[in-house]
């Protein structure tokens, strides 16, 4: 089976984390996280040497109040922040115009339960809590950016989201760059994504002899599928409890 084929001296573990390590939620800041997870993640990140990372759309700082106290090398933004296993944080120099977000903003008026999130280098339109504005939310965005032909825009389609940003970063460049530096450099990636917003991670894996997962989904040229975030977070764990197994054997 996959977990038999894990070697986490060779291996860099990357993992989305919105549904693919965590069940969705009705907004970003309600989901759930296991205890048993961060306790999972924090073995594998030491018995990896810190080649386990996040590569999430959320912002480095949620990422660190949802897990603590893991403080993982991470991914976050889609790409615009990057934290390598030592610390050291690259941020993207780049913001979205403030006319184009004060007009994308101005589509949650009159919609209850829209849910607007501003990232500063990206906005996420949510309307998983009003499934009925999902067309004409997605319209307006469209028409929108359409508007704004001078500024370099990027529109991301989600799971009951639609994010702006600009095109300059994304999760495969992110990942490009993560892969550099140690201890991920010279292993084999393991990215397992959600959603159409990995699929820019996923398609950056061969260049690194690396494999992909994704969750609830078919891919095309993927080595395999999790039915739901609960697999993943069932597999991480079992090779959690291997590794602390092989770490007792080695001491004794």
């Amino acid at each position: 089976m996959f977990i038999d084929a894990i070697d986490l001296h060779l291996t860099a573990i990357l993992l989305d984390v919105d549904g693919t390590l965590l069940d969705l939620a009705p907004t970003p800041l309600d989901v759930v996280i296991p205890p048993e997870l961060t306790v999972a993640l924090g073995r594998l990140n030491e018995r990896s040497g810190g080649a386990l990372a996040f590569v999430s759309g959320r912002p480095l700082v949620e990422l660190d109040l949802f897990f603590a106290p893991l403080k993982l090398a991470a991914i976050g933004g889609h790409g615009a922040e990057l934290r390598l296993s030592d610390g050291v944080v690259v941020r993207a120099k780049t913001h979205l115009d403030p006319e184009l977000k004060a007009r994308l903003t101005a589509i949650r008026d009159g919609k209850p339960g829209l849910l607007v999130e501003d990232k500063g280098y990206s906005i996420a339109l949510h309307y998983r809590q009003a499934p009925q504005f999902g067309h004409i939310v997605r319209e307006q965005v469209n028409a929108i950016c359409a508007q704004f032909p001078s500024v370099a825009i990027e529109i991301l389609p989600g799971k009951s989201v639609i994010e702006v940003k600009q095109p300059s970063f994304n999760k495969g460049t992110a990942v490009r760059e993560l892969m550099r530096h140690a201890p991920f450099a010279g292993r084999k990636p393991v990215f397992i994504g959600d959603d159409v917003t990995d699929d820019a991670a996923f398609a950056v894996l061969p260049e690194f002899g690396g494999i992909g997962f994704s969750v609830g989904r078919e891919v095309q040229g993927l080595a395999g599928v999790f039915d739901a975030p609960g697999d993943v977070r069932r597999w991480l764990g079992e090779m959690a409890r291997e590794e602390r197994g092989q770490e007792e054997k080695e001491s004794a």
